[in-house]
């Protein structure tokens, strides 16, 4: 079954810490969502289905902010790290186990992620390609192995580490999707993203390309022009709207997410749509909605 559909859209879930937040979890460890693959898993699979019950199609693994280095200064060994990975997938399918059709997105986060430091919002972390290819690919080998239905390269900041991180991917056999968190009409990192989109309109693995946890208003713009430069389905799934407040770690602003914003979006080239973080099952709800002509 291919990922990404000839027409319409397929509903992604929305941001899994603010959900499990909601279910009374701690999220405030640099690990993040992580921790509860190994402290409270069940949390994580009762997030999923809260996800499949409010129509999401494609449910996104706890996977973002899990690497062997976060793992590590934790006390956690290879092994068991690649254990916990793989099972970031596996409660994912245990979750859309009984619902034909929904897909599984092994979520891949930058390496800004892991410093749990807010600088996936910046990029630009004084490392080469190369270095942050060695970084990613141990972790995209083992979520690989486990058998998602893609590989969801997501809110990456910089053209240097999306290059990276589709270098560290070669070879998987698994499908991408590659999707930049963006400000202003440019990558984090200030690239201009005609030449972030262009990255990926000859790669075949990449199966769609676009923007993610970034303000709404950002998407109209970037999805126009990943469609018009790549060819390729685009998936869209801004945040609400609220700011990050690394300092603080909490989030500022009003949110500014509206379900009815996707109507454009599919209209323009989406063919994934969803939200980021503090979207949760209700958005995600009106999105189905929308998409059914419901909304």
């Amino acid at each position: 079954m291919p990922l990404v559909p000839d027409d319409g859209a397929l509903v992604l879930d929305g941001g899994l810490s603010n959900q499990l937040v909601d279910q009374g979890c701690d999220v405030t460890d640099p690990l993040w969502t992580a921790r509860l693959l190994a402290e409270e898993p069940g949390q994580i699979l009762a997030a999923h289905t809260a996800y499949l019950e409010a129509g999401a199609q494609v449910l996104t693994t706890a996977s973002y902010q899990a690497t062997f280095e976060g793992f590590a200064r934790r006390g956690f060994g290879r092994a068991e790290t690649a254990r916990l990975l793989g099972s970031s997938v596996r409660l994912a399918r245990r979750a859309a186990a009984g619902s034909p059709g929904v897909r599984v997105a092994a979520s891949v986060g930058p390496y800004g992620a892991m410093l749990a430091d807010g600088s996936e919002y910046r990029g630009r972390y004084g490392l080469g390609v190369r270095e942050l290819e060695r970084f990613h690919r141990p972790r995209i080998e083992v979520l690989a192995a486990a058998q998602p239905d893609v590989l969801a390269l997501e809110t990456v900041p910089d053209v240097d580490e999306a290059e990276a991180m589709l270098k560290a991917a070669e070879g998987t056999g698994v499908p991408l999707w590659l999707s930049y968190t963006v400000e202003g009409g440019r990558t984090r990192a200030g690239q201009r993203l005609e030449d972030a989109f262009a990255l990926v309109a000859d790669r075949d693995e990449v199966v769609a390309v676009g923007v993610n946890c970034c303000a709404p208003g950002e998407v109209d713009d970037a999805v126009r022009l990943a469609a018009g430069i790549t060819r390729k389905p685009v998936v869209a799934y801004p945040n609400s709207g609220e700011r990050w407040d690394a300092e603080g770690r909490r989030w500022a602003g009003g949110a500014q997410f509206d379900p009815a914003l996707v109507t454009g979006w599919c209209r323009a080239g989406a063919r994934l749509v969803g939200g980021c973080c503090r979207v949760g099952p209700t958005g995600i709800a009106g999105i189905a909605a929308v998409l059914r002509g419901g909304g």
